[in-house]
């Protein structure tokens, strides 16, 4: 019987961890650190980086703010994930709506009380970051255009965060950050597209299903197009170390994404295309450290 409920409360965390999507949140958590390690506080010694407890409570109250928006999301697109995503719906659904909301409520408290160690500034930023996640996904998910848009933002927000807390103003940082904006955008776009079945039943207006999938297509191709701006950018007139490897790559698996987006027809093709972007953020976050591997070293 012990056995029984400890089986169920394990299952039960790994349900509210699949609704958070904490895999993601540990990879913002890694990428806020290492953003502001090696580009927006490269100037400091590491320890300081590292120990700064600001920083600490500005990464925490993201994590949590982000961790709130997963649960907000989930509960407005219950319907649709089930349609989408049966499998991951029958995990998620182990934890009752009730219970989410709970802990979306208690997630965005704590994301305040961190926020407010740092100033009070930083607790308007995360209020205002919090009603813009809901405002999304209460009324402008649904919206062509304007809920890609608004989910690109939402994404990138966090680096906002320390962004504003080192003020560093850098040409390099909007560079890299025009980068991330795009790849995030072919993410949304191309999630739509793989959720088409899902949204059209669900009278979701998104741009697959109000434009068409031959336009987002060609929307698509234009953003890989644009993405290869800041990749020239940051290969050809910044300093990024050995990162120029990881834009070299991206290159390559945008080109690779573009010659099988238009190939593609079915769900599972758009489920590969979006697996390719999430790679290259991942491999970006990682690839950081790559603008000065002695750096670490250097700054003990």
């Amino acid at each position: 019987m012990l056995f029984r409920k400890q089986k169920h409360l394990i299952l039960k965390f790994f349900s509210m961890f699949s609704v958070v999507r904490g895999y993601n949140i540990l990879i913002i958590v890694i990428a806020q650190y290492l953003t502001s390690i090696f580009i927006l506080a490269h100037h400091l010694p590491l320890r300081d980086v590292i120990l700064d407890l600001n920083l600490l409570m500005l990464v925490l109250a993201s994590a949590a703010t982000i961790a709130g928006g997963y649960i907000i999301n989930n509960f407005y697109d219950y319907e649709k994930d089930l349609i989408n995503r049966p499998h991951k719906s029958m995990l998620d659904r182990l934890v009752g709506q009730n219970t989410k909301l709970s802990f979306y409520f208690i997630l965005n408290f704590i994301a305040a009380v961190m926020a407010s160690y740092v100033s009070f500034r930083a607790v308007v930023f995360f209020s205002i970051y919090i009603f813009a996640i809901w405002f999304y996904s209460h009324k402008l998910k649904k919206l062509p255009i304007i809920g890609n848009l608004t989910s690109a933002i939402l994404t990138i927000t966090p680096f906002f965060a320390v962004f504003i807390y080192y003020k560093n103003f850098e040409q390099v940082i909007f560079v890299h950050a025009i980068f991330l904006f795009l790849i995030i955008s072919m993410r949304e776009l191309t999630k739509d597209l793989e959720n088409i079945k899902g949204d059209l039943a669900l009278n979701y207006r998104t741009i697959p299903i109000v434009y068409g999938e031959r336009t987002s297509k060609k929307m698509l191709s234009i953003l890989v197009i644009l993405t290869l701006i800041p990749s020239f950018l940051l290969t050809n007139y910044f300093r990024i170390g050995q990162m120029h490897y990881f834009f070299y790559l991206s290159i390559a698996l945008l080109i690779v994404f573009l010659i099988l987006l238009w190939r593609s027809k079915q769900r599972i093709h758009y489920l590969a295309l979006h697996n390719i972007l999430k790679f290259i953020i991942v491999a970006g976050v990682f690839s950081i450290v790559l603008i000065d591997a002695d750096l670490v070293l250097n700054r003990l």
